[in-house]
């Protein structure tokens, strides 16, 4: 982190580039110093010439020094001079060597210099040889410490070092090997590193006056303290994904200026059991050091899932769980920790966590309104340069139900549009493109429909549009488009809410079955024969009849009457589980089918009616799109109004919706 001295860490590149390069002026040195080396027959010949004055001989080498030139050549002349004389001389005279020349200042240069070494060979009468030249014969004990010590120490070394690397390499530095399974694996941001604050987050202003007295605590524990008042010991942040819940946990650290710690809910959930234990132990170890903090579990649902639910028991995952509802009992609030905690799937919590004196206080954190989304908006316009604000409450307009995170995206993708276009500044043109990007996909203007195929998408997408204009309580259709987009779709119609809708009326939802159904209606109007492209259409208005005879009680025939349990996740569009088993009567299954198909056919026939009825608007408004490929909503009204005063007005079916 910012602040700490950094430890230096020895590289083996360098350890072992610095070994070479020690050996290298080794030899280098040695190769200076050593003795001139000479075989072992020169050596012999120059104790025969009287040129050796002494050696020191070795188990395996023999070293020695040779006499000087000088002294060499005056040996001989004298042994001729005894001999003339023949002066006898006893055996203590012999044996006694010649004495050296008087030393001189280059002594120790010329011993450098006749220095030498040979490799010893098995020769019984050497010292007969040197004892009859008078040289001075020493012998050498070799030192074997080192060798036997090097001979022990490598081997130790070696087996050390690979030791290390393996506990490195499992370790992982500390954090995820085996030497470290039990540590908590939480990210710790102290006080300066946490930047965020609530200026940074919008559209959740209750969200935020529900938790300033969490950071209040934490700034000012001893003023709850004087009425004897103890926060929650935990908070739980409930909201559908992309909502801000994370970011929302950061900044009440960064507004109270103290650490954070975050982790993930499936980073206690591990292979060995009693792993995930002994992690939450140490992750509220490690808070209470430093306390006053906050604790962060993100997808609290990895984690807290109700005990016994499935059919397969988990028994790592429980027995984290008993251990983190132990330590949420154990830990006194006063201390300053506080545990906070974000999940999308609340329902599937076990209730155990969520009982007074654990999660106790429950935040939502909910889809943004439009004054909310606006906000949001603004938030990320702060660093792209935009040409107007008021395009932002144009978008903000358009995109209900979107979430924090998409708003981000598509601030983002508008200026990446921008940039593409070379443009300076961001207009309206690239957030609504941004808007279509994110909720259509894609443009694909490689793939290339054949004439046939792009007049028969233009007469589906014109079908949905006539039938959403002329029907009360539908969305405004916003543009008619036949230009592939996303995946699978050749043509789309977008519709743009007007404002934030929670419920709707049974005719509502009866003329969004109608919308659906247009599409395939208007193909049949005009080619008196249906295609395959209607097949997510009529998924979606069977869902919806469904719906409404099964959840909603609005069948007649069945009564006010719920048949199918609410399985669906309350923050998230896919189902927790299928429905496993049907919990009424064959009669009353047959009961709703025939319900559901009179709905459809009860829509149909009305769909049918308000094409026909418009069947040139139809005709010319596909003319208009064929041609240009993209007309908006206002065209297609505008074009309405012109055919309305030639019509009778009495016989319009779309005024009057169905009860």
């Amino acid at each position: 982190m910012d602040g700490e001295k950094k430890k230096l860490r020895l590289s083996f590149g360098y350890l072992i580039l610095g070994l070479w390069a020690v050996l290298l002026v080794q030899q280098v040195l040695s190769a200076y110093l050593r003795p001139n080396r000479i075989s072992y027959s020169d050596f012999k010949v120059a104790v025969a010439q009287n040129k050796v004055e002494e050696t020191a001989i070795g188990k395996t080498v023999i070293q020695g020094r040779m006499k000087e030139p000088d002294a060499a050549a005056a040996v001989p002349a004298q042994q001729q001079q005894g001999s003339q004389q023949a002066q006898p001389k006893t055996d203590q005279q012999q044996q006694q060597p010649p004495k050296p020349a008087a030393p001189t200042t280059t002594d120790s240069m010329s011993r450098s210099r006749t220095a030498f070494e040979t490799v010893r060979i098995d020769d019984p009468d050497l010292l007969k040889d040197l004892a009859a030249h008078g040289v001075k014969a020493t012998g050498v004990v070799e030192s074997t410490f080192w060798r036997d010590a090097l001979g022990w120490l490598i081997p130790i070394a070696l087996i050390g070092a690979f030791w290390m690397l393996m506990i490195r390499r499992l370790g992982q530095a500390g954090q995820n090997g085996f030497m470290t399974l039990g540590r908590s694996k939480a990210k710790v941001y102290m006080e300066k590193d946490v930047n965020v604050r609530f200026t940074d987050v919008a559209g959740v202003d209750e969200a935020k006056e529900e938790l300033r007295e969490v950071i209040d605590f934490l700034k000012t524990p001893a003023r709850f303290g004087r009425l004897g008042a103890k926060l929650p010991k935990g908070v739980l942040l409930v909201g559908p994904p992309g909502t801000g819940k994370t970011l929302l946990a950061r900044a009440i650290a960064g507004e109270a200026g103290v650490p954070f710690f975050s982790i993930s809910g499936s980073d206690f959930v591990e292979m060995f059991v009693g792993v995930g234990a002994a992690r939450v132990r140490d992750l509220f170890e490690q808070a209470k050091q430093k306390a006053p903090c906050i604790i962060f579990i993100d997808e609290l649902d990895a984690l807290g899932k109700a005990r016994g639910m499935g059919p397969v028991a988990h028994e790592e995952r429980e027995q984290t769980l008993n251990q983190l509802l132990v330590e949420l009992d154990g830990f006194d609030a006063r201390v300053g920790v506080i545990l906070m905690a974000a999940t999308n799937r609340p329902e599937i919590l076990d209730q155990a966590l969520l009982r007074a004196g654990r999660f106790d206080r429950h935040v939502l954190v909910d889809r943004p309104d439009k004054p909310a989304r606006l906000e949001i908006l603004k938030l990320h316009a702060r660093k792209v340069s935009i040409e107007s604000t008021a395009d932002l409450d144009v978008i903000a307009a358009m995109t209900a139900g979107f979430v924090g995170a998409d708003l981000a995206n598509i601030i983002n993708e508008a200026a990446l549009l921008g940039v593409r276009q070379n443009k300076d500044k961001v207009g309206l043109a690239e957030l609504q493109e941004a808007v279509e990007r994110v909720v259509a996909g894609l443009e694909k203007k490689n793939r290339v429909l054949s004439p046939e195929e792009k007049k028969r998408v233009a007469y589906h997408e014109l079908g949905h549009a006539l039938v959403a204009t002329a029907l009360p309580g539908n969305d405004n259709v916003h543009k008619i488009s036949i230009i592939p987009r996303g995946i699978a779709a050749l043509g789309y119609t977008m519709q743009l809410p007007t404002e934030d809708r929670f419920l709707m009326t049974e005719s509502e939802l009866e003329n969004k079955v109608a919308t659906l159904l247009g599409g395939r209606a208007a193909e049949e109007l005009i080619f008196d024969e249906v295609s395959t492209g209607a097949h997510d259409d009529l998924s979606k208005a069977t869902d919806i009849a469904r719906s409404m005879v099964k959840t909603f009680g609005m069948s007649p025939r069945l009564g006010q009457v719920s048949l199918e349990k609410d399985r669906r996740a309350l923050m998230l569009p896919s189902p927790i589980e299928p429905v496993a088993r049907v919990e009424y009567s064959e009669q009353t299954a047959r009961a709703v089918d025939d319900e559901v198909r009179r709905i459809i056919d009860e829509q149909r026939e009305r769909v049918a009616e308000i094409l026909s009825h418009r069947r040139q608007v139809l005709v010319r408004a596909a003319q208009l799109l064929l041609a240009k490929e993209t007309i908006s909503g206002q065209e297609l009204r505008d074009m309405m109004q012109e055919s309305e005063p030639e019509q009778d007005s009495s016989s319009e079916p779309a005024a009057v919706p169905i009860s």
